[in-house]
């Protein structure tokens, strides 16, 4: 019996199907390999048992026979076999690496999550995988091919997991997962992550369309089959060889279109298209196309040539719309067999490790893969770091030329200045314009599909504008220009980063002297991964760390030194306040203006607004909206402490004031939102997006108003962004 460091190793009773399938392409030796991995990992995962109640070894299985039919390597799929041992049981990664290859240990530690480490929060949780994750992709691709693998999986089997679980799961695939699917071109997997995804996400509507799908299906087949039986004879007198079939459309992608378009099951004609797959050449598609267009006319602007503009992913077809023999349009794509097999393959189709192939231009298009690894260092709060990766990793994109007829793909949205920082650092630093197709441009427009882009430089600039931080869409753009900031206006940075968090301080109704003593923001610095105090200054000032984020930190710290308060009339606090003679925010209270004043989170007012005044005990007059009613309990218990306030004739003062803004979920959407926030001149204290049920969104902001009618203004202005539903300033909540 073979033994592994030691251990008995039964014989494998489930390796089978695996052994069958992988020696369809892979040598004796290699097969070998794969039993060898899976006897160790049968034996480390003895006695444990996944929430179906099947043993944890079917799980390992399962996620290499998914890559196995993606035809990957025998290192990978040995990764697969153990891309759990670590993390779940006693072996060690340097046993892993004295019994396997070092090639397959790298692959297993890339897949590995950080189990060890104690996270404050499940989005910092998931932001630090992901980064160890993308670190692990850019040294070796094949660790997002098996988490990919093992998410498909977990998704097949999600149905035993708690309800909560299954959504937090689903809504991460359908955020991150499938996506990046996409962006590596790998359709077969991405459709199948999407439809289970939707499944647990609307599970009601999922079942509606199961039940009515196949009956439309079973329709539109005999549609299809006679688009084909007209088109084969046409291609055969041309002297084309080609095979066509049908293409049924996927659950998701079906609802997307219903939910996105407003349109009922009965008006979706394409539940089943047309693909022409072309035996030889590049040629023979252009040829087909033609057979097509004189069969059957073209419908205007739906015509895509993806042969010779490929996408990021290496996707390659032509797209043509046309209206079929019973008046109905429909899609047909056209490709050769290579561009299938990459269409669903994707980066598996052009593997550089598999028999020596190499692929000249594969690095080239992984190139997404390291602006990846450059702008996440600046992006030290996990939830700005989410959703970068959501904007600008994952997005719907434009195709956009140079001068000299380079493509440059880019987010939808994307501006000018993304567009110079996308060809060259110091192209974007020295931008000082941009002609489009030939015209001027403002940097801050956005760019379409097929526009010729020609920037406009200067040695003399001065070097990038703060204001271009609202503008740009790529959050590699953003790192650069912040980088510059960081670099070349560090004392600048540095007196900046102070007066903002004075400000900051100021509004909270605390003394910046004391809240930012040195010991205090070290403190700061430290819990923030800064190189101390002058370092957190420099980070607020470029926008490196929100001072929001910063004024968390140092609030905790004033209240866990606050001594103790005592109990104290409203004579005796006012006089004592009086005596303090802090700023007065904007508010004159009892006609005096030298009393601290502070402002809830509750309500938030804002000039013009009717407001009341609470004496606190230490900490001076809290001012809250009329109708908050947190405060009308307050008054109900304590009568005596209510006290007149009234706004000051002079509005100097900006106040927080959440808002919330409700819209259809779709890439680019808060950044879009926060650009008409930073137009009117109006600054984000802080923002967080929520998924609601029906793919849409909640963006919470808090922003500085100064008065009531800048904030209707800026929310109006906001409705009209598109997809927005709703823009609206916050009730205060029911609870203090």
């Amino acid at each position: 019996m073979p033994t592994i460091l030691g251990v008995a190793i039964s014989d494998p009773s489930d390796f089978a199907p695996l052994r069958e399938r992988a020696s369809t392409y892979l040598g004796r030796e290699d097969v070998e390999r794969l039993e060898a991995a899976f006897r160790f990992a049968s034996e480390a995962h003895r006695g444990q048992f996944r929430a179906s109640g099947e043993p944890y070894i079917i799980h390992p299985l399962s996620v290499a026979g998914i890559l196995a039919d993606l035809e990957l390597d025998a290192a990978t799929l040995e990764a697969a076999l153990l891309h759990d041992v670590v993390e779940d049981t006693g072996v060690t990664l340097a046993q892993l690496e004295s019994a396997f290859d070092p090639e397959v240990a790298l692959l297993v530690d890339g897949v590995t999550k950080l189990g060890q480490i104690k996270y404050r929060s499940r989005v910092e949780e998931q932001a630090e995988n992901l980064r160890k994750m993308f670190l692990a992709m850019a040294k070796d691709i094949r660790v997002i091919l098996i988490k990919l693998a093992d998410r498909l999986h977990n998704m097949r089997t999600l149905e035993y997991l708690p309800p909560e679980k299954r959504r937090d799961i689903a809504q991460e695939t359908l955020d991150i997962f499938a996506p990046l699917a996409h962006r590596l071109g790998i359709y077969r997997i991405k459709w199948e992550l999407e439809d289970l995804a939707f499944r647990f996400l609307e599970p009601d509507v999922y079942r509606d369309l199961a039940r009515r799908i196949p009956k439309r299906r079973a329709e539109r087949e005999g549609f299809a089959e006679q688009v084909m039986e007209a088109l084969r004879p046409r291609l055969a007198e041309v002297g084309i060889k080609a095979e066509l079939q049908g293409r049924a459309k996927h659950f998701y992608s079906i609802y997307q279109k219903m939910y996105h378009q407003g349109k009922d099951l009965n008006e979706i004609y394409d539940l089943v298209g047309v693909r022409v797959i072309i035996v030889d050449t590049v040629r023979d598609c252009y040829g087909a196309l033609g057979v097509v267009h004189t069969l059957w006319r073209p419908i205007p602007g739906r015509f895509k040539d993806y042969i010779a503009t490929p996408k990021p992913n290496m996707y390659q077809s032509l797209h043509t719309t046309v209206v079929g023999p019973q008046g109905e349009p429909f899609e047909i794509q056209i490709r050769t067999w290579e561009m299938h097999r990459t269409a669903e393959y994707g980066i598996a189709a052009h593997w550089k490790y598999k028999e020596g192939y190499t692929d000249p231009k594969l690095d080239q298009k992984l190139n997404w893969l390291r602006e990846i690894l450059e702008w996440q260092k600046d992006l030290r709060d996990p939830r700005e770091f989410m959703e970068s990766l959501k904007i600008d990793i994952f997005p719907d994109e434009v195709f956009v030329f140079t001068p000299k007829g380079d493509v440059i793909p880019l987010p939808r949205g994307a501006t000018p200045i993304d567009f110079a920082y996308a060809i060259h650092t110091e192209i974007g630093h020295h931008c000082v314009g941009a002609k489009v197709n030939g015209h001027i441009t403002p940097l801050s427009s956005a760019l379409e599909t097929g526009d010729i882009v020609e920037i406009i430089t200067s040695k003399q600039s001065p070097g990038p504008s703060s204001d271009w931080l609202s503008i740009v869409k790529t959050a590699s753009a953003r790192a650069k220009i912040r980088q510059w900031f960081k670099r070349e206006r560090r004392e600048e940075n540095l007196a900046r980063g102070r007066e903002i968090l004075e400000r900051e301080v100021r509004r909270l109704g605390g003394d910046p002297a004391t809240w930012l003593e040195p010991s205090r923001l070290e403190e700061v610095a430290r819990r923030l991964n800064l190189q101390g105090a002058d370092e957190l200054l420099v980070s607020v000032g470029y926008g490196g760390v929100g001072a929001a984020q910063v004024l968390g930190r140092l609030r905790q710290q004033e209240e866990r030194l606050r001594p103790a308060g005592r109990g104290e009339s409203d004579e005796e606090v006012l006089a004592r306040l009086s005596e303090w003679g802090a700023p007065s925010n904007g508010v004159r209270v009892k006609g005096i203006d030298n009393v601290l004043v502070r402002f809830p989170r509750c309500c938030n007012p804002v000039p013009g607004e009717p407001i009341v005044g609470y004496v606190t005990q230490g900490r001076g007059v809290s001012v809250h909206r009329v109708d908050c009613p947190n405060i009308a309990t307050r008054l109900a218990q304590e009568p005596e402490r209510r006290i007149e306030v009234t706004w000051d004739k002079v509005e100097s003062a900006y106040l927080p004031r959440k808002v919330v803004v409700t819209a259809l979920d779709r890439p680019g959407l808060l950044s879009e939102v926060a650009q008409v926030v930073a137009e009117n001149r109006i600054n984000i204290v802080a923002a967080q997006v929520r998924p609601l049920r029906g793919q849409r969104s909640s963006i919470e902001m808090v922003l500085e108003v100064r008065n009531r009618q800048q904030l209707e203004n800026v929310l109006r202005q906001v409705q009209r962004v598109r997809d927005v539903l709703a823009a609206e300033a916050a009730a205060p909540p029911r609870r203090f």
